[in-house]
């Protein structure tokens, strides 16, 4: 881990590839990475350092970082609850991305946060200022990514009403992408929770034929 605190920190492209896939190496071994979680600050840099690499302007280091952070959450589970303030929002960012392959794993990252390290609630609460972002290509994802939820996990372990506000402000946004995502995902709610949700719509002042 050393090793890998002194390396993570290197900006050459090239370096960064073949560390990161060291890393995915290293994760992947248990015997090998005994190590992992023996010094608290140590650990604390690498991850703050990946993070930096999931913003980087170069997709390929971008992948990477994402890559390599979910190895570090199959390793830590639960663990990595400390850590969802400090990934979550170039997460968000990298939601925007203009590469499909980028915002994808972004969204898959997100997934597998819930999945594994902290309930879908406790993420939301954390990922919706994404609706206000200023990146139109954010907004829309952060939508997409309410979808998948709902999709894997039901209606039951998020609070709808929190995240329905977000989705009736969407529906007026500027960008056609996200007006059309926020209506996707209002479906999706519709369909797990039904009448509930078109009598909350009401309360809002959406007209009724909308």
């Amino acid at each position: 881990m050393d090793y890998f605190c002194d390396q993570v920190q290197q900006k050459d492209v090239g370096r960064r590839m073949q560390v990161g896939q060291e890393l995915l190496e290293y994760l992947g071994d248990p015997a090998r990475s005994s190590d992992l979680e023996q010094d608290q600050q140590r650990l604390d840099k690498v991850i703050d350092e990946l993070t930096a690499w999931v913003n980087s302007s170069n997709f390929k280091v971008a992948l990477l970082g994402l890559d390599v952070l979910g190895a570090f959450v199959d390793r830590l589970s639960g663990r990595f609850k400390s850590y969802i303030g400090t990934v979550l929002l170039p997460l968000i960012d990298r939601m925007g991305d203009a590469k499909d392959q980028v915002r994808e794993q972004a969204q898959n990252l997100i997934l597998k946060l819930m999945d594994q390290t902290a309930p879908p609630m406790y993420i939301w609460e954390r990922l919706a200022v994404g609706f206000k972002h200023k990146n139109y290509r954010c907004r829309e994802g952060v939508c997409l990514c309410l979808i998948a939820t709902l999709n894997i996990y039901g209606a039951q372990p998020l609070i709808l009403s929190k995240l329905v506000p977000h989705l009736c402000t969407a529906f007026g946004d500027s960008n056609s992408q996200v007006r059309d995502a926020a209506i996707l995902a209002i479906v999706e709610v519709y369909r797990h929770v039904g009448e509930k949700v078109r009598i909350d719509l009401t309360k809002r002042g959406i007209p009724p034929g909308r």
